[in-house]
């Protein structure tokens, strides 16, 4: 039965928009990103400023997309402003750039941000979907992020009908949308496999401006092969979990998992999923990558809740052609449900992030480079980080071939507390930082984590402190290493008797 919504071209569907609104679109990473508008748009932004008139558009998405949203948008240079998240290299040279207003939110408050008007108001939803009733219900693809909120607060909404991802779907998405304060219930969900809402979004069939027919795959991509160095860093990571069960302080059916995106993500699941000391677990996570598809295939991995499907296009063919299978073990949540603070706090959730540095009072900087050049955004890391049962980050000890070292007397910005910061991981070993003062974290940190060229020099430093102190910080000599490196292009061979 045809549906009864007006069916517009992309071109078409982006006339609708105007110079000034704000779009809420689909997608969480990739997966699930709207694809042939904003394209469209990007097109349209660029004839507008060839003829001498302004066009750009409010963004708002789940968390990072594809080249056909962020990268086509930001080459068209339309995009006002920006949140929560985003990966695209020309984005994030107008964001540093000071052209692009960019705000980092924790991906799990976008939702309820939204709803309050703190993210202004909202004209249109654009939202990619494998199925559309006549009575609007719609059948997300490969993500929920935001999507959900987005079209029940937006005045219009255009959805994306991608032939790509099949209708099949149906069935593997959990859409619930809690009450705001103070009427908020608890969250109904006390185990991973648990449901709490609907299979599909139901929003007002008036709302529905058009449909865009689509065809179009997912702009995910897979990560690059692992390193010795990455490969180390996950072996350390499973031996210390493998540890930690031994020793009574996680039980013998193991805890939720949750891990961030990335080689250093693929090689730690990679790890856990070989290791014969590591029970079959269940993940409570944002997004599964390539990596998970086959541990759920060979029971490894028994179930994973999560945002998005953040999958390759071949292993997202592997998935849809086996969806029967696949419905039985993996659940899609929007954001404020998958990253949620109580959820991750009563599951007694496993939280694994990556950080750009460390510094050895055991604050992350995951953000900013040099304390000042966004990379892409806090993103979920901080809603697992702070109310988990066990923290980890790893990274590589050093950067640059060496001439950066991740473990560094101040971080030069902070995104996660030495309060919530409980296991620091890297190719060298681990430092396990709870119940230690923070002298004794500082000698963890460096003893196991730093590189072997800069632990004498981080302890030059730790002897620079003012005697009495609590925090091994010289308010002189804290950045030191910074500097250095912007100076000579090597943190290494700092001259302390500067810093004296």
């Amino acid at each position: 039965m045809p549906l009864p919504f007006p069916i517009l071209t992309a071109e078409e569907a982006a006339e609708l928009i105007q110079n000034g609104h704000n779009i809420g679109f689909s997608g969480f990473t990739a997966a699930g990103a709207a694809k042939a508008v904003p394209a469209a748009l990007a097109k349209k932004a660029r004839r507008e400023h060839e003829a001498g008139r302004p066009f750009k558009v409010g963004v708002l998405t789940g968390a990072s997309t594809g080249k056909s949203l962020d990268g086509a948008l930001a080459e068209a240079e339309a995009i006002s402003f920006r949140t929560p998240y985003q990966g695209n290299p020309t984005l994030r040279k107008q964001i540093n750039a000071g052209n692009v207003k960019f705000f980092d939110m924790h991906l799990s408050m976008v939702p309820q941000s939204a709803r309050y008007g703190a993210l202004g108001k909202i004209n249109w939803a654009v939202v990619e979907a494998c199925d559309l009733t006549a009575g609007g219900g719609v059948v997300l693809t490969t993500s929920v992020g935001a999507s959900n909120t987005y079209m029940r607060l937006a005045d219009k909404v255009i959805i994306e009908l991608n032939a790509n991802h099949p209708a099949t779907l149906l069935g593997m998405h959990d859409i619930f949308e809690p009450q705001d304060p103070p009427m908020r219930n608890e969250l109904p969900i006390f185990s991973v496999s648990d449901r709490a809402g609907s299979p599909i979004c139901v929003i007002d069939p008036k709302k529905i401006a058009g449909v865009v027919l689509t065809n179009l795959e997912d702009e995910s991509r897979g990560f690059d092969e692992a390193t010795p160095v990455t490969d180390k860093i996950g072996q350390n990571v499973a031996d210390f979990l493998a540890a930690e069960m031994r020793s009574g302080r996680i039980p013998p059916r193991f805890l939720p998992l949750q891990s961030g995106v990335g080689n250093i993500a693929n090689a730690v699941l990679a790890a856990l999923g070989t290791s014969k000391d590591i029970p079959a677990f269940e993940m409570y996570t944002e997004v599964l990558q390539d990596s998970v598809v086959p541990l759920i295939e060979n029971g490894r991995c028994k179930f994973a809740s999560t945002c998005a499907l953040t999958l390759s296009p071949e292993m997202m063919r592997k998935v849809t052609s086996n969806i029967d299978f696949f419905r039985k073990h993996i659940i899609l949540r929007p954001q404020e449900i998958s990253n949620n603070p109580e959820i991750v706090r009563r599951l007694g959730i496993v939280s694994m992030n990556t950080a750009i540095e460390v510094d050895i009072s055991g604050n992350v900087n995951s953000t900013h480079v040099m304390g000042k050049t966004m990379m892409n955004g806090i993103g979920g890391s901080g809603d697992f980080t702070r109310n988990a049962y066990l923290s980890i980050f790893s990274c590589p000890s050093t950067a640059k071939g060496g001439m950066i070292s991740a473990i560094v007397p101040v971080a030069s910005h902070m995104d996660h507390s030495e309060h919530s910061v409980n296991i620091i991981v890297t190719e060298q070993g681990v430092a396990d930082l709870r119940g230690k003062d923070p002298y004794e974290r500082a000698q963890a940190i460096i003893n196991n984590c730093a590189h072997p060229d800069y632990r004498e020099q981080l302890q030059a430093y730790l002897k620079l402190v003012e005697p009495g102190s609590h925090e091994p910080m010289s308010l002189s000599a804290g950045y030191a290493m910074h500097r250095q490196f912007l100076r000579h292009g090597d943190m290494r061979n700092i001259n302390w008797d500067e810093y004296r």
